[in-house]
Order: C-alpha cells, then sequence, then structure tokens
C-alpha cells in the first residue's frame, strides 16, 4: 500500500520552519520530497533544542525540532554557489514535479535557479516560492519573521491580556499555516491543474497574505460595516463574553474547556450541573459567576467523568506534558515512534486518515547533510562514481 502521493518528486530548499513543515506533511503521504542542503551552511533547525536522547540517555546532536520536520526525506548536499551545483540541480529539475524555495525575492535569480531559468529546463516544473510579504508589494524585501507577519496581517492584535494588551501567541500561525498549510495546498491544486493543462506555474505563498486570511470574523466584522473589531476579552463572544464558552479553574487547579456555545449544549450544561439558570436571564457576568462557583467544587477529572458523555461540550483544558496521555490521542494514533540512527524518537503522528492510501513512516530524518547523495547522484542521475568523486573535491556536494 502506497501514499496518496506516490509518484510525485519534489526538490525542497526551504530550511527551518514554513517550507519543511509543508514539505514533511508531503513526503509523509508518498511524495519523494528531496531536501536540499549544503554542508558548508546547514540547516539551523539541526541545532535547535531540545536534542533527541541517544540509546544510551545522552543528548544526541540533533534537534527534535529537525527530526519532526525532516523525516521521510532524502537529502542531498550541493552547493548552488557553484556552476557544477547549478547543473546537478537542473538535471534534478528535469525529472521532478515540484521545486520548493524560501528566499527573499531576488535571491533565486542570482542563484540561477528562478522560476523563468527553471521553466526552460522542465515546463511543467511546479515552482513554490515561500515568502514573508509576498513577491511585490512594498515590503517584498523586508526581513522578518512569524511575529512581524501576524504584526502586519492583524493577527497579532486579536488575541490580548486582561489589560487589554496584544499578546504574544503560542504557535507560529504565519510560519504553519501561511507558509506550510497554504504551500501544500498550492502545490497540490497546481499539480491538478497541470493534469489539466500540461503546463505548471509559479505559485507566489506570502505568510503575511496567508495569516491576513485567517480572519474572516474580525476583519470581515469591519469590511462589513466599518465598525472596528474591539478585541476586549468581555466584549468578544468567543473570547470571554458567552459564559458557556469559557476555560474554568477547578478544584485541584486544573482547567476545564467548556463549548457550550448553542442553547441545546448550554441548557444541557446549566441541567447536569444543577444550576438555576432562568431562560433568557440577561447578566452575563452572573451566569459565568455561577459557573466558576460550580466548577471549583471538584477536581478536573471528576468532572470530565460527570461530563465528557453528556452533550455538553466539557473536555479537559490539558497542559501539553498530559495530551499524549488521552484516550482519544492515542486511539488516532496521534503520537508515534521513528526510528533513527540515534535511537527511537517520538513524534507527531499523521493527522489526515486515509482509507486506501495511507501514509507511513519510510525513513527518519537524515543525521548527515547529504546522507542521501550518491544513491541520488547514481540512480536518479546517472553520474558515475568518479564524477561523484569530482564533485566532492570541487565542494559541490
Amino acid at each position: 500500500m502506497t501514499g496518496p502521493l506516490e509518484g510525485i518528486r519534489i526538490l525542497d530548499t526551504t530550511s527551518l520552519f514554513p517550507g519543511p513543515y509543508g514539505m514533511r506533511l508531503l513526503a509523509d503521504y508518498g511524495a519523494e520530497v528531496i531536501k536540499i542542503e549544503y554542508k558548508g551552511k546547514p540547516d539551523l533547525a539541526r541545532y535547535l533544542p531540545p536534542f533527541v536522547k541517544r540509546k544510551d540517555g545522552k543528548n544526541g546532536r540533533w534537534s527534535f525540532f529537525y527530526h519532526f520536520l525532516n523525516r521521510n526525506k532524502k537529502n542531498l548536499s550541493l552547493n548552488l554557489r557553484k556552476p557544477e551545483g547549478l547543473e546537478v540541480f537542473k538535471r534534478l529539475v528535469k525529472k521532478s514535479d515540484v521545486i520548493v524555495v524560501q528566499f527573499r525575492p531576488g535571491v533565486v535569480e542570482k542563484l540561477g535557479i528562478d522560476y523563468e531559468s527553471m521553466k526552460k529546463v522542465n515546463p511543467k516544473i511546479v515552482y513554490c516560492s515561500i515568502t514573508g510579504y509576498g513577491e511585490y508589494g512594498p515590503y517584498k524585501f523586508y526581513p522578518g519573521h512569524d511575529l512581524n507577519y501576524i504584526g502586519v496581517a492583524g493577527v497579532g492584535s486579536v488575541t490580548r491580556n486582561e489589560k487589554n494588551e496584544p499578546m504574544l501567541p503560542g504557535l507560529q500561525l504565519a510560519d504553519m499555516v501561511g507558509g506550510g498549510l497554504y504551500s501544500v495546498i498550492a502545490i497540490l491544486m497546481a499539480i491538478i491543474s497541470r493534469e489539466n493543462t500540461g503546463k505548471g506555474q509559479f505559485l507566489d505563498i506570502s505568510m503575511m497574505d496567508g495569516a491576513l486570511s485567517l480572519l474572516p470574523m474580525p476583519l470581515g466584522q469591519y469590511l462589513a460595516g466599518g465598525e472596528e473589531w474591539k478585541p476586549i476579552l468581555k466584549e468578544m463572544t468567543l473570547c470571554g463574553a458567552t459564559p458557556s464558552y469559557q476555560i474554568f479553574e477547578t478544584k485541584d487547579n486544573k482547567y476545564v474547556a467548556v463549548g457550550a456555545l448553542e442553547p441545546k449544549f448550554h441548557n444541557k450544561l446549566y441541567k447536569e450541573l444543577d444550576l438555576d439558570i432562568k431562560v433568557g436571564e440577561s447578566s452575563q457576568a452572573s451566569i459565568k459567576e455561577k459557573l466558576a462557583e460550580k466548577f471549583k467544587l471538584k477536581t478536573r477529572d471528576q468532572w470530565i467523568e460527570l461530563l465528557i458523555d453528556k452533550d455538553a461540550c466539557v473536555t479537559p483544558l490539558y497542559e501539553i506534558k498530559e495530551v499524549p496521555n488521552d484516550p482519544q490521542v492515542k486511539a488516532r494514533g496521534l503520537i508515534i515512534e521513528v526510528e533513527t540512527e540515534e535511537g527511537p524518537v517520538k513524534q507527531i503522528g499523521f493527522p489526515m486518515k486515509f482509507s486506501e492510501t495511507k501514509p507511513e513512516i519510510r525513513y527518519g530524518a537524515a543525521m548527515r547533510v547529504g546522507q542521501d547523495s550518491k544513491e541520488i547522484l547514481k540512480e536518479l542521475l546517472d553520474y558515475n562514481d568518479e564524477e561523484i568523486k569530482g564533485l566532492k573535491k570541487n565542494k559541490v556536494i
């Protein structure tokens, strides 16, 4: 049984988070992803803590982060700044479906791997460029990271603390969604389009654009009527204004997540809690206060045992360390073990389930830059041993 993307070859020149995250998803589901690094300038994600522990219990050399983002990928060391390296890349392009880059606009032209050049090598190539602000516009050359992109997009203003101050979000939404997931969606759409037209195309993936697209409610409210979205917790339906859509502390200083938004759910909740909430009770604050007092009477797990199957939309709000032990997480196989040279590494599993073409772990992330270089050059590009020795000698691979 093979993954749904078997037969698709992707050249992944990206590093750190956005591109590697997206291309790992495609690799998990069967695509042949060749990660291109260079020994003289490897992916910095290799060196970000925490590090994978070796079989002897000591810290290994490589980052857990790198392992998770680059499993199921082959690894080719290639110096694109050398003419011989560019020639190797072009030969790969002829036999590939997708190129993914993650440079500021203008860099790929200097390297000679821009879309117009690669289209001449392979007219059917799908070329995905992930940038912070996109390929055009006044910000296109600006440097940045996730926080900058969500700042410009307005996402950073939506979540605020009790003092109404913007907060640093706990997730990198522009990186993961705007860069990683949107690049995956765009690549798959372009491949389908190519099946219909026979042509490849250029994909301009801006992390800022992607972040902004996550604002249908706050930005939509403003665009619809000119009324400014007020990110004040007590005034936002899904961020504090609704008493039955809250996080409540329990007796043991843990928390439950209450999502009883619709009447059929919150009426059930009030009944199960034996709360005297009158229909149409106008004081939302008083309802919230009654709920808060009630949830302090039992521990989190006691409340979950009582309410989990009562159609009241009450679940535990876990700390990260608790997540792997949740029975639903276990049942869905969301924590897996991946074998590496340094021993088994626990990782997040496959979020999308297929009945026929199932994802699988074929191999862990490459421990060494260029670990698969010889195999790729010989088996895919027909280089002989002497030619490979020459490329090594000239520091091309």
